[in-house]
C-alpha cells in the first residue's frame, strides 16, 4: 500500500514532530559555535574590536543572497526518496560540516573570514528549507508547536556548543590560552565536535521524515516556470519582495530591529565579559581567557532557558496570543542585555542571560507563527527567504557601519554596544504590540491521509 496525499494536513504525533525538529539542533550547534567564539578568534588572530563587527559581514551577506534562492529552488525540487527540502539540509549540512573542522585552524584574519563565508553559505543552505519545512508538513493548529519545537532544539544545540570551550578546560583541561596568532586548544576540539553534532543531527531528520509529495502545491506549473531560466527566478523573487502580505510587513519590521540587539551581543558579549567584568586584558592573559569562557558558559545557560522555556512557551502563546506573548519577551530580552552595565558579580550575568533565552525562544518561533497563515502556499519558500532579508539587513548595516560608532562614539566600549543591542530590543517590542492584528488559529487545513 502506498500513501496519497490528498491535499489536507493531519495532525502528527510529538515524536514525528521532534524528528522533524532534530536537524535544527545540529544547524544551530554550528550557529552557537561561531557566535560564541568568532569574536574571540579575531582578536586572537589580531584584529581591534572596532574590526570585528566587518569580519562578521559573511553572516548576512551570505543570508541575504542564499536564503531567497534556495527558497526558490526548494520550492521546485522535488525527488521521490529525497522530498523538497531534505537534499538541501544534506548538501549545507556536509559542507558546513567541513568548513567547522578546518575554521580552528585559521592562522590568519583573512583565513578565518574566508572559513566563516563557507560554513555561513552552507549553514543557510541548510537552515532555510526547515522554517518552509514545518509549514509543509504542519496544520495551522500545530504551526505554534512546531516553531517551538525548533526553539527548543535551537536552544538545546545552542547551550550544549556555547558550554564547550568552557566544559573542555574545566572537566577535559585542554589549554584556553594561545600566543597571538594561534587559536586555544579548547576551541579547535570544540569545533571538532561541533562538525559531528551537525552532520549527525540533520542527517536523522533527513533518514526519519517524509515528505508530501508536490501536486497539491502547484509543482508541475512551478517546473514550468523554472524553464524561464536564472532570470525567471529573480523575477519571481523580486515579484515576491514587493507583493509581501501586509501582516510579512509588519512581522518584518519589528524583526528589523530586534536583531541587531542579537548580534551586537554576539559581536561583543563573549569579550566584554573578559574585559569589563572579569577585568582582562588580551587573549595572552589567563584572566581575559578566563572571562572569555564564563561569557561562552553564560550564553550556554540562555540557550538552556530557551530550551526549557520553550516548552511552555505553546501555553502562554495559546493563552495571551502570538503578538503580546512575542512583545513581553522581546522587552524581557532588551532589559536582560542592558542589565550586563549593571553587574557587579559574575554570576550575575546568570540573571541577565535568563532574560535574553526567554527572548530568544519567541524570536525563534513566535514571528514564524505569525507570519504562517499568510503566506501563499505555493511560495512559502520564496517568501521565509525573503523574511530573512529583515534578519540580516540590519547585521549589514551593524557591519559596516557600527565599527565606526565603536570607535568614534563609544570608545571601544564593548559593554555600551551590548546595552545599545538591548534598547533596539524594546523598540521592536513596541512595533510588535502596537501594529499587529492578533489572528485566531483555524483548523481548516487539518485533515487526513489516505491509502491507495
Amino acid at each position: 500500500m502506498s500513501t496519497a496525499y490528498t491535499g489536507f494536513k493531519p495532525k502528527l504525533t510529538l515524536a514525528q514532530i521532534i524528528n522533524m525538529s532534530v536537524g535544527f539542533f545540529g544547524i544551530q550547534f554550528g550557529w552557537d559555535l561561531q557566535r560564541a567564539n568568532m569574536g574571540r578568534i579575531y582578536e586572537n588572530l589580531g584584529a581591534h574590536p572596532d574590526e570585528v563587527p566587518i569580519l562578521f559581514l559573511a553572516a548576512p551577506l551570505t543570508g541575504l543572497l542564499v536564503q531567497p534562492i534556495i527558497g526558490y529552488m526548494s520550492d521546485r525540487t522535488w525527488h521521490p526518496r529525497w522530498g523538497r527540502r531534505r537534499p538541501y539540509f544534506m548538501i549545507g549540512a556536509i559542507l558546513s560540516s567541513i568548513a567547522l573542522i578546518f575554521m580552528p585552524h585559521s592562522g590568519t584574519l583573512f583565513m578565518a573570514a574566508g572559513l566563516l563565508w563557507v560554513m555561513d553559505v552552507f549553514g543557510n543552505v541548510s537552515m532555510e528549507p526547515f522554517r518552509a519545512f514545518v509549514t509543509d508538513k504542519l496544520p495551522e493548529s500545530q504551526v505554534n508547536r512546531g516553531f517551538i519545537m525548533q526553539s527548543f532544539m535551537i536552544g538545546l544545540g545552542g547551550s550544549i556548543a556555547s558550554a564547550l570551550p568552557w566544559l573542555m578546560t574545566n572537566i577535559f583541561h585542554f589549554e584556553n590560552t594561545a600566543v597571538k596568532g594561534a587559536i586555544p586548544d579548547n576551541v579547535k576540539l570544540s569545533f571538532y565536535i561541533g562538525a559531528f553534532f551537525f552532520l549527525a543531527a540533520v542527517f536523522y531528520t533527513v533518514f526519519t521524515t517524509k515528505e508530501y509529495p508536490p501536486s497539491d502545491l502547484g509543482y508541475k506549473d512551478k517546473v514550468k516556470e523554472s524553464n524561464k531560466g536564472f532570470g525567471g527566478g529573480i523575477r519571481e523573487i523580486s515579484n515576491a519582495l514587493f507583493n509581501m502580505p501586509k501582516r510579512m510587513r509588519i512581522v518584518s519590521l519589528f524583526q528589523f530591529f530586534t536583531w541587531p540587539g542579537l548580534f551586537l551581543m554576539w559581536f561583543y558579549y563573549t569579550t566584554a565579559v573578559a574585559v569589563n567584568v572579569f577585568h582582562g586584558t588580551d587573549a595572552n592573559d589567563p584572566v581575559y581567557a578566563e572571562g572569555a569562557d564564563f561569557g561562552s558558559l553564560t550564553l550556554a545557560y540562555y540557550s538552556v532557558v530557551t530550551f526549557l522555556f520553550a516548552l511552555v512557551l505553546p501555553f502562554i502563546a495559546d493563552k495571551l496570543g502570538r503578538k503580546l506573548t512575542h512583545s513581553l519577551c522581546l522587552i524581557c530580552g532588551g532589559i536582560g542585555l542592558i542589565s550586563v552595565s549593571w553587574v557587579t558579580n559574575k554570576y550575575m550575568l546568570y540573571g541577565s542571560m535568563t532574560c535574553v533565552g526567554i527572548a530568544w525562544a519567541s524570536i525563534l518561533s513566535m514571528p514564524y507563527a505569525m507570519l504562517s497563515g499568510s503566506l501563499p502556499k505555493d511560495k512559502v519558500g520564496i517568501y521565509m527567504g525573503i523574511f530573512n532579508f529583515f534578519i540580516v539587513l540590519p547585521e549589514i548595516i551593524a557591519s559596516l557601519g557600527f565599527g565606526w560608532l565603536m570607535k568614534n562614539v563609544l570608545n571601544n566600549d564593548r559593554l555600551l554596544a551590548v546595552e545599545v543591542g538591548g534598547g533596539l530590543m524594546i523598540v521592536a517590542a513596541l512595533i510588535c504590540y502596537l501594529f499587529i492584528k492578533e489572528s485566531k488559529i483555524t483548523h481548516e487545513d487539518e485533515g487526513k491521509i489516505t491509502s491507495s
